[in-house]
């Protein structure tokens, strides 16, 4: 069983900030935690049409990355948990963990649902309007997990890796299946295949399929200012 400790688990409370409303400022919690199938009981969403939810109740970031935006951004002063992540760790990057993947969580058993896609709002946390666009190229999105079995949770806890499915996509790939080349029939193809996929991400899919055109991703990169 492949193991992993956490780096910091955190809970966030919606408060208007830079000029938004937004939870994405979040605290770290070292007290034991009710993990229900919406997420961390402290934990809240401004918008829970685009975050949170059954299928979206944990983000987990690399710590690693970090490294990776201040390279790209030296005038920011980047700190954890800067990008909104519930969980934050070391060694487990997108390239390693898949969908589907199961983990063990203390008495929680969760399961990867999905990459994490992008917004605005990250440009507004930063003060940078090419974050989110950055992030999404660059893959470095981190990625979201549903709840199996809703339990008490801890950062002192390790995440045990208890199922991996044969052709499971990285969370790596996933990110680039969807966002490069995005009408190309080879990966959509790919993505269909991927049974534990999001609904949010495989209807997205089949409608790509369907009609040929990919969504409008303006509006969640760049926001409602943008022209």
């Amino acid at each position: 069983m492949t193991t992993h400790y956490l780096n910091g688990v955190y809970c966030g409370k919606i408060a208007t900030r830079y000029g938004i409303q937004t939870a994405i400022d979040k605290h770290g919690v070292e007290q034991s935690l009710y993990l229900s199938l919406h997420g961390l009981a402290e934990d809240e969403s401004a918008d829970p049409k685009h975050h949170g939810g059954p299928e979206r109740a944990l983000h987990q970031y690399p710590l690693e990355h970090y490294a990776y935006w201040q390279q790209q951004y030296p005038s920011i002063n980047w700190q954890i948990p800067g990008m909104g992540e519930n969980i934050s760790s070391i060694g487990m990057t997108e390239h390693n963990v898949y969908l589907g993947d199961r983990y063990q969580w203390g008495d929680a058993i969760i399961e990867v649902s999905q990459p994490r896609s992008p917004c605005y709002k990250l440009n507004k946390r930063w003060g940078n309007a090419n974050i989110s666009l950055d992030m999404q190229q660059s893959g470095h999105c981190g990625w979201l997990y549903r709840v199996i079995q809703p339990g008490t949770v801890s950062v002192s806890q390790p995440l045990i890796l208890q199922q991996r499915l044969a052709n499971a996509l990285s969370v790596a790939k996933t990110s680039q299946l969807f966002f490069t080349d995005p009408l190309n029939p080879e990966h959509l193809a790919l993505l269909k295949q991927q049974t534990t996929l999001s609904v949010s991400w495989m209807s997205k899919i089949m409608l790509r399929i369907e009609t040929q055109q990919v969504e409008n991703w303006h509006f969640r990169l760049h926001g409602p200012d943008a022209i």
